[in-house]
C-alpha cells in the first residue's frame, strides 16, 4: 500500500522544477552560515510534547463519535458508560503527563539556573560583617542644583550676612541635558 500510494503520487503530483524550487529553502531567504550550529534541546523538548499531546486529542474524536451514537449505546447502554469512563482515564493520563511535564519545568523557555557564587579565598566573615556596617552606614547627600562651590560661598555668605537680600543668590542652573523619551510606536 506504501508503495502504491507513493506511485500515485508521483503520477497524480505536478512536475515543475525551476531554479527557484531547486534551491536548498523554498521559504525565501537566503541560507547563510554553517546547518551545523548547536540549538537548544529545549526547542526540540517543547515541539515533542505539544505533538504528543495533540496527537493524543485526535483520539478524542473518535470517542465522540462512539458516545454521541445513541444507536449504539440504545443497543447496549453499557457503552455510554464504558466509554465516559475510558474518557476520564484517557483524560486523567493526559492531564497527569501535563502536570509531570510542568513541574519538571520543560514548558519554560528559559529556565533560571541557580548558581551559589563561591570562591577559594578564605575570607573571615567578620570582615565582611564589617564591611556591610560601614557601607550600610553611608547616607545619600540631598539634591541641589548648585554646585558644591556655590553651596558653600552661599552658606559663607549667610553666616557674614545673616540679613542678604535675596537677589544676591547664584542663579538656579539648569540641566545640562534634555532627556528624551520614546513611546512604543515611535521606536525606528
Amino acid at each position: 500500500m506504501v508503495a502504491v500510494t507513493l506511485f500515485a503520487g508521483k503520477l497524480l503530483a505536478p512536475n515543475n522544477p525551476n531554479a527557484e524550487k531547486l534551491t536548498s529553502y523554498e521559504c525565501g531567504e537566503e541560507p547563510t552560515g554553517n546547518a551545523w550550529i548547536p540549538f537548544n534541546p529545549r526547542f526540540y523538548v517543547i515541539a515533542l510534547i505539544f505533538l504528543l499531546f495533540d496527537v493524543e486529542m485526535v483520539f478524542i474524536i473518535p470517542w465522540a463519535t462512539v458516545f454521541g451514537n445513541h444507536e449504539l449505546i440504545a443497543t447496549d447502554a453499557r457503552w455510554g458508560k464504558l466509554t465516559l469512563i475510558e474518557m476520564f482515564i484517557f483524560m486523567g493520563i493526559l492531564i497527569l503527563g501535563l502536570v509531570y511535564v510542568w513541574r519538571k519545568g520543560d514548558l519554560n523557555w528559559i529556565k533560571p539556573v541557580q548558581e551559589i557564587p563561591h570562591t577559594d579565598v578564605i575570607i573571615p566573615s567578620a570582615l565582611y560583617d564589617k564591611l556591610n556596617i560601614e557601607q550600610s552606614a553611608y547616607t545619600v547627600k540631598e539634591f541641589s542644583a548648585l554646585t558644591e562651590k556655590e553651596t558653600a560661598a552661599l552658606a559663607a555668605d549667610s553666616i557674614a550676612e545673616p540679613s542678604a537680600p535675596a537677589s544676591t543668590l547664584p542663579p538656579v542652573r539648569k540641566p545640562m541635558f534634555k532627556p528624551t523619551f520614546k513611546k512604543p510606536g515611535n521606536e525606528s
